[in-house]
C-alpha cells in the first residue's frame, strides 16, 4: 500500500505538468489568453467596428500600434484606422479619415492597399460633390484625387477600374459647370469669353454627354465674333488684310467646331445642325469613320436616364444626378492648356485700332 503512494503522486506531477505545457501564454495587454496578442488586438477592433463601437476599435488598434511596432498587423490597423473614421460618418470624421489615409500612403507608399487608401481619399469628396451651379471644391478635389490612384498605382487594376468610373462622374459634373457658365456668355453676346469656356471645357472633357452642344454653342459663337469682325470698317490696305485674315482665322474655328461633332459625335443630336452650318459656310463636311460611329454609340449606350425618383430627389438634394455620365472611355489625366478669351478680345481690339489710326491718318492727309 505504501509503494503505491509514490507511484500517485508521480502521475500527479505528470499530469499536471501536462496541463501546464498546453496552456495558453496570458497576455496583460490583450486581457485574453494567446499566444499572438498583437493579431487579438487586431480582430478585437475588427469587432468593435463592426458593432459601430469605433471609439473601441481606434482605441485598440492603437495599443497595438505603439505596443508592437514590429507586428506583421501594424500596416492593417493604421490602415483600419482610417477606415474607422470613414464608416463612422461626418464631417470632421472624414477629415480625420483623410488624415490617416494621407499617412498610411506615407508609411506604406509601395504596399497594394496604398492605391485603396488613396482611392477612399478620393471617395471622400466624391461623396461631397455638390451640383453644379453650387461649391465645386469638392468636385475638383475629387477629380485630382481619383487622377493620383490611376496615374500612381496603374498595376493594381481594380483600383484604376474603380477610379476611372468614379473620375468620370466627376468631370460630368466639372463639365456641366463649365457648359452652364459658356452658355451664359453666350448668350450675354460676351462671346470671347464663351469661346474660352466652351473650347476649354470640350477639350478637356471630351466624354460629356452634352459635348456636341457645346461644341455647336462654340461654332455660333465664333459666327458671333465673324458678324461684329464684317461690320468694323477697315480703312487702308494694311487694316483691310487684317480684317480678311481675322476673318478667314475664325471661319476656320467655326468650321473645326461643326467638324468636331461630325467626327467624334456623329450619332448625338448636334450632327445634322452642324452639317447645315458647314454648308452654310461653304466648307466641307467630313464624314465620320466608323470607328467614329462605334465609340460614340458605345458611349451614347452607357449613359443612364434619371429615374423618376433621382427627378423628384433633384429639387430637394445638393448632390448632383449623374446618370448621364459616360461609363466607357478614358477620362481625361492632364488638363490641356486652356484657350485664352484675352487673345480673342485683344485680336478685335487690335483691328478696332488699327482701322482708327488708318481712318485718322486718311483725314489729316
Amino acid at each position: 500500500m505504501l509503494r503505491r503512494i509514490p507511484v500517485l503522486v508521480l502521475l500527479g506531477v505528470l499530469a499536471f505538468a501536462v496541463a501546464c505545457t498546453n496552456k495558453k501564454v496570458s497576455n496583460p495587454i490583450a486581457d485574453v489568453d494567446s499566444k499572438q496578442p498583437d493579431k487579438v488586438l487586431f480582430d478585437r477592433s475588427m469587432n468593435a467596428m463592426k458593432h459601430n463601437q469605433f471609439d473601441v476599435a481606434r482605441m485598440t488598434l492603437q495599443t497595438l500600434i505603439n505596443t508592437y511596432p514590429d507586428s506583421e498587423f501594424l500596416a492593417r490597423a493604421k490602415l483600419a484606422l482610417g477606415d474607422s473614421w470613414y464608416a463612422e460618418g461626418g464631417a470632421t470624421a472624414m477629415a480625420q479619415a483623410e488624415a490617416e489615409y494621407d499617412d498610411f500612403i506615407t508609411f506604406f507608399p509601395n504596399m497594394p492597399e496604398a492605391a485603396e487608401a488613396q482611392l477612399k481619399i478620393a471617395n471622400i469628396h466624391f461623396n461631397e460633390m455638390e451640383n453644379p451651379d453650387r461649391d465645386y471644391t469638392h468636385a475638383m478635389r475629387a477629380e485630382e484625387e481619383y487622377r493620383k490612384v490611376i496615374q500612381q498605382y496603374p498595376d493594381n487594376t481594380k483600383m484604376v477600374a474603380a477610379a476611372k468610373q468614379k473620375l468620370r462622374i466627376v468631370q460630368e459634373v466639372l463639365a456641366e459647370r463649365e457648359f452652364r457658365v459658356g452658355h451664359f456668355y453666350y448668350f450675354e453676346g460676351a462671346y470671347p469669353a464663351a469661346i474660352a469656356r466652351l473650347r476649354s471645357m470640350v477639350d478637356t472633357y471630351p466624354l460629356y454627354s452634352k459635348a456636341d452642344e457645346a461644341l455647336y454653342l462654340l461654332g455660333q459663337a465664333y459666327e458671333g465674333e465673324i458678324a461684329r469682325v464684317q461690320q468694323m470698317q477697315a480703312v487702308g490696305a494694311k487694316a483691310e488684310a487684317e480684317k480678311a485674315a481675322m476673318l478667314d482665322k475664325l471661319t476656320a474655328q467655326a468650321t473645326d467646331a461643326y467638324s468636331q461633332i461630325l467626327t467624334r459625335y456623329p450619332v448625338m443630336t448636334r450632327a445634322l445642325d452642324a452639317k447645315a452650318r458647314l454648308e452654310a459656310l461653304h466648307e466641307p463636311v467630313p464624314p465620320p469613320t466608323m470607328a467614329a460611329v462605334e465609340q460614340n454609340r458605345a458611349e451614347e449606350a452607357s449613359r443612364s436616364d434619371p429615374t423618376w425618383i433621382q427627378n423628384l430627389k433633384d429639387g430637394f438634394s445638393h448632390h448632383p444626378d449623374t446618370s448621364s455620365a459616360a461609363k466607357v472611355g478614358e477620362p481625361t489625366l492632364v488638363d490641356p492648356k486652356p484657350v485664352s478669351a484675352t487673345q480673342v478680345i485683344r485680336e478685335e481690339i487690335g483691328l478696332k485700332s488699327a482701322s482708327a489710326g488708318n481712318n485718322t491718318a486718311s483725314e489729316i492727309g
